[in-house]
């Protein structure tokens, strides 16, 4: 694939996934005696905000930058402010952590991370960035062929779907792949990630979902779905959430959407598939 997060690092949608990622996590990590997180599409783990690609999209200078500006924040995006600044101590962020290295800062001694990234330059870089670090795993291998064989085993799971959809097939095998994850282990808590561009599409997914079971879907519109070529938000689909993701999630696509959108809406439901 020639899809480069570097380019999008720090944007809207991230902050939407990674705040919600880190409520989840806390979530999970209170009520679990141990814990194994999968991330199926981990990126190069780490971003370099001052980098052309960062500089050329200038999407972090709407999204990330604008958050570690702002004064007043819920609780689960003060989280993720957090996070970034551990990394940038200073007043200006050049520094932005993807999934696997927000996990790996928080896990405990009993925990277990495992990262798939199939692009061998990202893998690389993935490598690096957690390279020595106790309990974590980073495979160069296809995360939607090989999340659900460790669905099994002891301890909790959090399984996070995050494929880039720059393949036409990545709506249909993030759906494939809930279903197998739950069908080996029920009670996985699976998060997807996916961009908002319009109804139909979104609609489909969920419709693709649908032997899986209700799931917790949590949309940040920043501007009405009109334009099907154009990102109008994201979207997160949770199955078995940890009881109080609800409350963080609107917290979350609120926040996002009336700080950075353009005449948006925030939603959060159940969807009975």
């Amino acid at each position: 694939m020639n899809y480069s997060h570097a380019f999008h690092a720090g944007n809207f949608a991230d902050i939407v996934k990674h705040a919600a990622l880190l409520a989840v996590l806390g979530r999970m990590q209170a009520g679990a005696t141990s814990l194994q997180v999968i991330d199926t599409h981990g990126g190069r783990g780490l971003y370099d905000l001052s980098a052309s690609e960062a500089r050329r999209s200038a999407e972090a200078e709407r999204g990330v930058a604008r958050l570690m500006a702002a004064e007043a924040l819920p609780a689960p995006v003060l989280a993720l402010r957090e996070a970034v600044r551990e990394l940038d101590p200073g007043p200006a962020v050049r520094l932005y952590p993807g999934s696997p290295r927000l996990v790996a800062d928080r896990l405990r001694t009993q925990d277990r991370l495992t990262v798939f990234e199939l692009n061998p330059r990202e893998a690389s870089a993935l490598h690096s960035v957690l390279k020595g670090r106790a309990g974590v795993e980073v495979r160069e291998e296809d995360g939607f062929a090989g999340a659900p064989a460790l669905a099994v085993g002891e301890g909790a799971r959090l399984i996070l779907i995050d494929p880039p959809f720059e393949r036409g097939d990545d709506y249909a095998r993030s759906a494939g792949a809930l279903r197998q994850i739950l069908a080996q282990r029920a009670d996985a808590t699976v998060m997807i990630w996916l961009p908002l561009k319009d109804l139909e599409t979104f609609d489909a997914f969920l419709r693709e979902v649908g032997p899986a079971g209700p799931v917790l879907v949590a949309e940040a519109r920043l501007r009405p779905l009109r334009d099907p070529l154009r990102m109008n938000g994201c979207a997160l689909v949770i199955a078995s959430p940890p009881a109080g993701t609800a409350s963080d999630l609107q917290a979350i696509c609120s926040w996002t959407v009336e700080t950075l959108g353009e005449g948006g809406e925030a939603r959060v439901w159940t969807s009975a598939c």
